[in-house]
């Protein structure tokens, strides 16, 4: 059993993500690469060495050199049965960058600018249920509840489920897109109709639509995310509520936007129409 089978069934084992097993495995396959070796010729030392190269000369981020010394880790472990408890390099801190927020009018005219019926309704589901993009292509036609308004997330990040409102104005786009697409399991499937379509469709459809829109800030289709947390904020909706409806496992992690957010909070329903204006 070579490396890559072990790798395969350690994953497997251990339940990881579709994204979790793509990540490690391009995380190999650049390492592999740029020693022009096989994993089992690289010494910890090279790995070392590449970590640096990344960091002073990719200048990747410290989340993404997280993840590849996490690969890198599993990699020695799992598939080479070469134990390695840590690299011997100076551990990072991710700098504490708030997100960029959208105002209501200007994700309305991300919205509006949509190419096609299909973007549009991605980049609804993003911003008025706050879903991260590969929920949003992970979902199936049973996860809309259109008589509770809520959609139920099937493991989502770190596989757990979840429920997030459910927009009158998103339901009534997905019900012409229903008409019209004709979707029969996974809400956007792929070519094949038994699998969602590339997890690469948010990121296009918030590409093409902010560049039209005219809007160039936000770092991708998860701006999206980050405006549903805030402007719920802003709504008057309580930290907790808004917690449990992003999938956060710390309610620190969604405290975040109390420092981005524009108004004090109020005492108010759950139920908030961010798209009432629309």
């Amino acid at each position: 059993m070579d490396y890559k089978e072990k790798m395969i069934r350690q994953m497997e084992l251990k339940n990881f993500s579709k994204g979790t097993q793509t990540t490690y495995f391009s995380a190999t396959n650049q390492l592999c690469a740029y020693f022009g070796r096989q994993p089992e010729e690289i010494t910890t030392q090279e790995v070392e060495d590449y970590i640096i190269h990344l960091q002073e000369e990719k200048i990747l981020s410290a989340s993404t050199i997280h993840s590849y010394i996490h690969a890198f880790k599993f990699l020695f472990n799992k598939a080479l049965d070469r134990r390695v408890d840590r690299f011997d390099i100076e551990n990072r801190k991710a700098p504490k960058t708030l997100p960029e927020v959208l105002s209501v009018n200007e994700v309305k005219r991300i919205i509006q600018s949509a190419d096609n019926l299909k973007r549009k309704v991605i980049l609804l589901l993003a911003y008025s249920s706050g879903l991260r993009a590969s929920e949003i292509m992970n979902l199936r036609i049973s996860d809309i509840d259109s008589k509770r308004m809520m959609i139920r997330v099937v493991e989502g990040k770190n596989r757990k489920d979840r429920y997030t409102i459910l927009n009158p104005h998103t339901l009534n786009e997905l019900r012409v897109y229903w008409v019209k697409y004709k979707p029969k399991n996974y809400l956007f499937p792929g070519k094949n109709g038994d699998s969602p379509a590339c997890s690469f469709m948010p990121l296009k459809a918030w590409r093409i639509a902010s560049k039209k829109a005219g809007i160039t800030k936000g770092r991708g289709v998860h701006t999206l995310r980050h405006c549903f947390a805030t402007h719920l904020l802003e709504a008057g909706v309580d930290l907790r509520t808004i917690q449990v409806m992003m999938g956060h496992s710390s309610i620190q992690t969604t405290s975040i936007y109390l420092k981005v957010t524009s108004k004090h909070m109020e005492n108010t329903q759950c139920k908030v129409d961010l798209l009432k204006y629309y």
